[in-house]
């Protein structure tokens, strides 16, 4: 039912403008007149020569001069072409609306006032209000179209550049887990297997799942355990790793790769095998539909990583997709100490 009244709320505003046009009218032809009662005959007829009348002049406005102005901006043209079809449209309807008078209220003919100049002043003033006010809501109706098709643009521009954001994210994890495969593959590790299959997993929810706009809490952190998993097993277990959830995930949303960028920071500059002290902590907690995403680690000694202080790419795509992805939903706060790095992540999903 609301779909229907989106689509055609244009439509039923004019039919309902003209019904309570028609009511009023009509309510006012056949009260009672001089002790007179008014057939509904009567007053229905009377009823429709007016609004017939100003209807025929609203909408050749509305479809046929308005449409021809807008496209040519010829005001004179516009004016003179429109005055001599009102003028003539005016003189039918008065004629009209005289005869049928005459016909039902020849009572009322006697009185002088149709016949006034009067009259025809009324008549003329108050259909030439409403050609005014249905050709106001033309200019409404093509303003408001023209903001729904900005806004259409926009939302197109804003889903193009997430999913270029998004498609920066897939090559730059594949790069760094590939690299963790090539050097247990160098080393002969038997978990290479285990790393393979684990890839697996996390590789089908980056080319399916994370399509969606968004996904399961519980699966973002399925993929984020495995990338956990892949880590321990390239660092032997040597590096103490916290990672602790609380609270139900199994029924949130989140937009998908949205966590993901934290965690491989904190691994690719925080730890290493050469590191007695190196350490990560990740803790999540959902509290309803807030949730609180934190991630800290050790920092290295200088010149301990091959890698660059900053890589760059990550962080500041994840800081784009916050900003379009949960706009005035998000709190990030980045804490850069001597010893430790650690962000934490406020979310409304």
């Amino acid at each position: 039912m609301q779909s229907f009244i989106q689509r055609n709320r244009i439509l039923l505003l004019h039919v309902s403008f003209w019904g309570l046009y028609f009511s009023f009218f009509y309510y006012q032809v056949s009260s009672p007149k001089h002790g007179e009662e008014i057939s509904f005959f009567k007053a229905f007829i009377d009823s429709f020569v007016q609004v017939g009348f100003v209807m025929l002049a609203a909408y050749t406005n509305y479809f046929f001069f308005l449409p021809r102005f807008l496209k040519d901006k010829n005001w004179l043209n516009y004016l003179v072409q429109f005055s001599v079809f009102f003028i003539i449209l005016m003189i039918c309807f008065i004629w009209t609306k005289r005869y049928v008078i005459q016909l039902f209220y020849a009572q009322f003919m006697r009185m002088g006032y149709f016949s006034s100049q009067m009259f025809v002043v009324q008549v003329t003033m108050g259909t030439l209000f409403i050609v005014i006010f249905i050709g106001m809501l033309r200019f409404a109706e093509d303003w408001f179209e023209l903001e729904a098709k900005k806004k259409e643009v926009e939302n197109e521009k804003l889903m193009a550049e997430l999913r270029f954001l998004k498609a920066q994210i897939n090559p730059h994890f594949l790069f760094n887990t590939l690299n963790n495969l090539y050097y247990l593959a160098f080393t002969q590790s038997p978990n290479t297997t285990e790393v393979i299959a684990k890839l697996s997993q996390m590789m089908r929810y980056m080319i399916y799942d994370s399509n969606h706009p968004k996904v399961l809490l519980s699966k973002e952190l399925e993929y984020m355990e495995n990338y956990i998993s892949l880590e321990k097993l390239r660092l032997n277990d040597q590096i103490p790793i916290e990672f602790e959830v609380k609270g139900h995930t199994n029924e949130v949303l989140i937009v998908p790769l949205i966590l993901i960028t934290f965690l491989e920071n904190a691994f690719k500059h925080g730890v290493s095998n050469n590191v007695s002290d190196a350490y990560v902590k990740v803790n999540l907690t959902l509290d309803h539909k807030n949730c609180i995403y934190s991630v800290e680690n050790s920092k290295l000694p200088p010149n301990t990583s091959t890698l660059p202080e900053k890589s760059g790419i990550g962080l500041q795509n994840l800081q784009r997709r916050l900003e379009l992805s949960y706009p005035d939903k998000y709190e990030l706060e980045i804490r850069d100490q001597p010893l430790y790095y650690a962000v934490t992540l406020k979310l409304q999903l």
